[in-house]
């Protein structure tokens, strides 16, 4: 019975390639030729999409900041001065004691709770 050979065929046409020196090469130096290149292609991109994410916190913290109470009592354009002791008031003189209970409808089907 005959053993097979580990090695692939190639034609000769393709042993003088950049892809077949490439692979040879390959082979013998597997971190020089893709573990080297790939890891300074993520140290690199790391360098260059810094500036980018500093840019979406930037306008992120442009958009949302802290308010000072003032600033948000009063905070659209037509707002009134609200004073607590004022909105206190108001609030004591509405009649509190006059309300109704209602039962929320349920759907079809559900259970209503009434034992």
């Amino acid at each position: 019975m005959a053993v097979f050979t580990s090695k692939k065929y190639r034609p000769s046409k393709e042993a003088n390639t950049l892809a077949a020196r490439y692979r040879a090469s390959l082979s013998k130096h597997p971190f020089a030729l893709f573990g080297l290149p790939f890891i300074a292609t993520m140290v690199a991109g790391s360098f260059f999409l810094t500036p980018a994410t500093a840019i979406r916190y930037e306008k992120y913290d442009r958009k949302v900041r802290r308010l000072s109470k003032e600033e948000e009592l009063g905070i659209g354009k037509a707002g009134r001065r609200v004073d607590m002791k004022e909105e206190y008031y108001r609030l004591a003189a509405k009649d509190l004691d006059d309300w109704e209970q209602k039962r929320v409808k349920r759907l079809p089907g559900e259970h209503d709770g009434v034992i």
